[in-house]
C-alpha cells in the first residue's frame, strides 16, 4: 500500500513540477498543452502571477517527487523531504485555489470555467499527494520512535 501511494505521489507530482518548469521555459507550449492560460484569455494580473508562480515553483516543487523517489527507494531522508515537499505541495494547492476564488470573486478574469474545473481538480490532487506524504512521514516517525 506504502509503495502504491508513493509511485502515485510520484507520478502526480512529476506532473506538477514537470508542469511549472514548461511554464516558465516554454509558455507557449504550455498554452497549447492546456498547462497555463493563454495571456489573451485572461486578466493581464492573473498572467503576471501565474508568470511569477511558475518561477517560484519550478524552484521549489521538486521536493515531493524527491520524497517519493526516496520513499521507493526506503532510503530513510524521504521522511525530511516528505514533510518539506507535503508542505510545499499544500500551499501550492491551497494558494492556487484561493488565488483563482478571491480573483474571480473580484471580478477578475482568471479563464474560462472548463480550464478552471480542470485546475481545481489538480490543484486539490496535489494538495492530497502534500497531505498523504506528511501523514505517511508521521506515521513513520511514529513506528521509529514508539516505545
Amino acid at each position: 500500500m506504502i509503495l502504491t501511494l508513493a509511485w502515485l505521489v510520484l507520478v502526480l507530482s512529476l506532473l506538477a513540477w514537470i508542469g511549472q518548469l514548461i511554464s516558465l521555459l516554454a509558455p507557449k507550449t504550455a498554452e497549447r498543452f492546456g498547462l497555463t492560460e493563454p495571456w489573451d484569455e485572461v486578466d493581464p494580473v492573473f498572467y503576471a502571477d501565474g508568470r511569477a508562480e511558475c518561477l517560484w515553483d519550478s524552484l521549489t516543487l521538486w521536493t515531493l517527487p524527491l520524497a517519493a523517489f526516496l520513499l521507493i527507494l526506503d532510503n530513510p531522508f524521504w521522511i525530511l523531504w516528505g514533510f518539506t515537499g507535503g508542505g510545499m505541495y499544500i500551499y501550492f494547492a491551497g494558494r492556487g485555489i484561493a488565488q483563482r476564488i478571491t480573483m474571480q470573486l473580484r471580478d477578475i478574469d482568471v479563464g474560462k470555467i472548463p480550464a478552471l474545473k480542470t485546475a481545481f481538480i489538480f490543484l486539490a490532487l496535489w494538495g492530497c499527494c502534500g497531505m498523504v506524504m506528511i501523514a505517511l512521514a508521521f506515521a513513520s516517525i511514529n513506528r521509529i520512535y514508539a516505545p
